[in-house]
């Protein structure tokens, strides 16, 4: 699976496997040195060492092997697909599917789902290209691309941030303002790995903005969130650091966000709703919108009679 990064404007040059560490975080940092020191990745075309230093305008291609999990073995993904064309596909990610193979998921991921949908459609041609990815709990629109010039186009356009994106939460409690932007810079936290936070030697840039949609008294808001930038948990961290965390996101809110009047919570109660971009080849400004999942319109229901019967 090839992934490109172009390094943008206001990034501080760094070590080529620090750079890859904190975008791909999936991958441990010695994986991507063998990476690097066996070639699959590669510094404007050509090849470098893990200590090579990246600065803003250079692009890093990185050609990850495909584990044999992602194989095509007949078994099917159920895929909600959105949109599809020559360039691109956008499909409705459920709740509780994860992105790709990883372990404890080999198979059942969107990844195997997209390329079991190419080999049915395309004669296995084709390679799916992974711009962008949501938490296995978060709901919504992902865009995949089918070629390279339009994975490079798209994913040119979220490194420059220029991506329309917006999220809707439910979460804990309620914001004091009803509408702000939150600017805190994040990154790996430095005692809980699986953590990001401000309390990191690596903390970079991120910002986003949010706005109340509905209050339900103090019990919990609905909340329409747009990320200027597109940090790992960015809009966890933030609403967190409000301290009004997602409801069902025990990493960043514990167990008191499980349940809200004894509703239980089961999961992290966040959706992709919109996502905005101009289309690889036409150039063409393309936005695509859809609701929340049937759990977060039942939740908010739940919410409301609570809410009026207090």
């Amino acid at each position: 699976m090839i992934s490109e990064f172009l390094i943008t404007s206001g990034e501080k040059p760094k070590r080529l496997d620090r750079f890859l560490a904190h975008r791909q975080p999936e991958i441990s940092r010695s994986s991507l040195q063998r990476l690097i020191m066996l070639g699959r990745v590669r510094v404007n075309t050509i090849i470098v060492k893990p200590s090579q230093k990246v600065k803003p305008g250079d692009v890093i291609t990185m050609d990850r092997p495909q584990p044999s999990a992602l194989k095509v073995e007949g078994k099917t993904v159920p895929l909600e697909i959105i949109y599809e064309d020559e360039a691109l596909i956008i499909v409705n990610k459920p709740a509780g599917v994860v992105m790709h193979p990883t372990t404890g998921n080999w198979s059942g991921t969107l990844l195997n789902g997209l390329l079991h949908h190419f080999h049915m459609t395309e004669q296995g041609t084709l390679t799916p290209g992974i711009v962008h990815r949501l938490d296995k709990d978060t709901s919504g629109l992902l865009v995949i691309a089918k070629n390279r010039n339009a994975h490079r186009a798209l994913a040119s356009q979220f490194e420059s941030h220029s991506i329309t994106r917006r999220y809707e939460a439910i979460a804990w409690h309620t914001p004091t303002n009803n509408d702000g932007v939150i600017e805190l810079a994040i990154g790996r936290d430095a005692h809980v790995p699986k953590k990001h936070s401000s309390h990191t030697a690596t903390p970079r840039t991120a910002v986003t903005e949010y706005r109340v949609m509905q209050r339900w008294k103090t019990l919990a808001s609905h909340i329409l969130l747009s990320p200027h930038t597109g940090r790992t948990h960015q809009l966890r961290v933030h609403l967190a650091s409000l301290g009004t965390p997602i409801l069902g996101d025990t990493l960043y809110g514990g167990t008191p966000v499980c349940t809200v009047a004894e509703i239980a919570i089961p999961r992290v109660m966040l959706h992709a709703q919109a996502l905005g971009f101009h289309h690889p080849r036409s150039g063409a400004f393309k936005e695509y919108t859809i609701n929340a999942p049937s759990d977060m319109q039942a939740l908010q229901i739940q919410l409301q009679r609570l809410a009026e019967e207090s």
